[in-house]
């Protein structure tokens, strides 16, 4: 008889860490990619529809150097309304004086 180079006992716990490894860590591993692909697909949803948020408020906000020189006219508007009402001051005191 000749003896084996391996003792039966490795055999065993070979085969018990194959039938470990097919039960319980190839599951696992499938479950574990599963969540991760399922969480993939929704942060590239959540993206797009962050993509169609960020060009509305793009397309939103493209007016505001308009509003800007809106300011500024409005500014100068200040100042010509003050002109005005010092013009139209005279003219009145000028017309009561003549109604005298």
């Amino acid at each position: 008889m000749t003896e084996s180079p391996m003792p039966v006992t490795v055999f065993v716990l070979w085969w018990i860490g194959l039938g470990a490894t097919l039960l319980f860590f190839v599951p696992l591993s499938v479950a574990l990619l599963h969540r991760t692909f399922t969480s993939a697909r929704l942060i590239n949803r959540y993206a797009a529809e962050s993509l169609t948020a960020a060009a509305g408020i793009a397309g939103n906000t493209k007016y505001i150097p308009a509003l800007d020189d809106t300011i500024a006219v409005g500014s100068a508007m200040v100042g010509v309304g003050g002109q005005i009402a010092a013009k139209l001051d005279t003219a009145a005191t000028v017309l009561a004086q003549r109604a005298e």
